[in-house]
């Protein structure tokens, strides 16, 4: 049977990524047998790479960017502190998520529906949803917006629309395997702001002090950004996003029921706990650079306003040069690819899990209606608030909002499922790990209160 349209439009670009790896291979057994140990090493520590790495680079959507460009901006280089606070706080709440998903072999609102009942489960994913469409809808007009910067006839209603086709269609009809493949490879796009990072030449020995010394002048919009940056660093999307995919991983691997993926061994905790650790670093330390960059350059001419992340791009142009510019809007572009799928997403596994449908990227749009049809309704929604006047500040700031009610919820029902030893067995946490979990739930839990008193005047 030929294959229609849209499979071929699909299919083009794992057929171009297929050649790539073909001449990749090529190119590799070329050299010196003396000079492939190094790459054999990258290689392997790729292929260990996956839903971690995913995960932890979707928090670096555009909205994201924005809200570190405006911490640059604002305050130089005094929240760096910020990148190496977030990082094992975040990380150690997503090993959770994923340590719950490979023992369980359910995501995490399956576990909740199981043992907490639906009353929070149904609050807390009706905010999630909200939230996550409220950000979508933020990325999607940042990334049309990014595209202007660059070729600046483009209509913004066509592309607003046919960047959320692109995504829907990948979604729906790409194959799961091929799909993470996809997901994977365009986390590599945020090296786009390391580099600029470099670009604009910031004073590194002030950027090692800023680091590790924490600046804090506890006026009232210093503070509401360091919520900011919390509520957009560490998010209930992910905890729901990095469980299910945990699944989705063991499901293409051939572990289709819940009795097959139930239990884990040591070393698919290792694998995991690589890929989770390595994966948040990485969005931290993009976090560290964007700030870097825009403190750099934005802070030092006296530009301190920045509310999206097309206008950080394009208020480092003249400081920074093209080079940077151009690094910025393809970071937006390709990060919202990313991470567009991800919020849909996992508002898509929260709901169905909660109402006991079947759910799954690994599963066809005829077996999983309700899933796919989350992913639409949200999707759509999130466009059309491109046309409703609504501005992108406000909708991320009524997105933290509902995060910021979600978040300590969730954090509570994650920490008491990975100590429950009748749960996990001998993978529930330890004192450390449950230490440093309470920790970052009191501090979300403050976030979420300064994220609704921002509301006020």
């Amino acid at each position: 049977m030929k294959k229609n349209i849209i499979e071929k439009t699909i299919e083009a670009p794992a057929r171009a990524l297929e050649y790539g790896l073909e001449s990749g291979e090529k190119l590799a057994k070329s050299i010196p047998l003396s000079g492939r140990q190094p790459i054999k090493k990258a290689k392997g520590f790729w292929y260990l790479l996956g839903p971690g790495l995913t995960t932890g680079a979707s928090d670096d959507d555009p909205s994201g960017i924005a809200t570190y460009s405006q911490s640059g901006a604002k305050y130089g280089f005094s929240l760096l502190w910020l990148a190496a606070f977030t990082f094992p706080l975040m990380a150690i709440i997503q090993e959770m998520c994923a340590r719950i998903g490979l023992v369980t072999g359910r995501g995490l609102a399956g576990n909740i529906r199981i043992h907490f009942g639906r009353k929070i489960l149904y609050m807390s994913t009706l905010f999630l949803f909200a939230a996550n469409t409220f950000n979508i809808g933020a990325d999607i007009g940042a990334m049309a917006n990014a595209v202007q910067l660059l070729v600046p006839h483009f209509n913004f209603t066509l592309l607003v629309i046919g960047f959320m086709l692109l995504i829907l269609l990948l979604q729906i009809f790409t194959p799961y395997t091929r799909y993470a493949k996809y997901l994977k490879w365009l986390a590599l796009v945020l090296f786009a702001y390391i580099l600029s990072a470099f670009l604009a030449h910031p004073d590194w020995g002030t950027i090692l002090k800023h680091s590790v010394v924490p600046h804090i002048t506890f006026s009232k919009d210093q503070i509401l950004l360091i919520c900011a940056v919390l509520g957009t660093t560490i998010t209930p999307y992910l905890f729901f996003w990095q469980t299910s995919q945990e699944v989705e991983e063991e499901i293409a691997s051939g572990e289709t029921t819940i009795k097959s993926r139930t239990g884990a061994g040591t070393e698919d905790i290792r694998k995991m706990r690589i890929d989770v650790w390595s994966g948040m670093f990485f969005s931290n330390i993009v976090m560290f650079f964007i700030i870097a960059a825009c403190g750099s350059e934005l802070f030092a001419h006296g530009i301190t306003n920045i509310n999206t992340a097309a206008q950080a791009a394009q208020a480092l142009r003249p400081f920074a040069g093209s080079a940077t510019f151009w690094l910025f809007a393809a970071g937006i572009i390709g990060m919202g690819l990313l991470a567009i799928p991800v919020l849909a997403g996992a508002s898509a596994y929260a709901i169905s899990e909660s109402i006991g449908k079947h759910q799954g990227l690994n599963s066809k749009l005829k077996q999983a209606s309700a899933f796919y049809g989350v992913i639409i309704i949200s999707m759509l929604i999130g466009l059309s608030l491109n046309f409703l006047g609504l501005n992108p500040i406000k909708a991320l700031i009524y997105s933290a909002v509902l995060n910021g009610i979600v978040a300590p919820i969730i954090l509570v029902l994650i920490l008491l499922l990975a100590r429950n030893q009748h749960i996990m067995g001998e993978w529930k946490n330890g004192k450390i790990s449950a230490g440093f979990g309470w920790i970052l739930a009191i501090a979300m839990a403050v976030s979420g209160i300064a994220a609704i008193y921002s509301l006020f005047p």
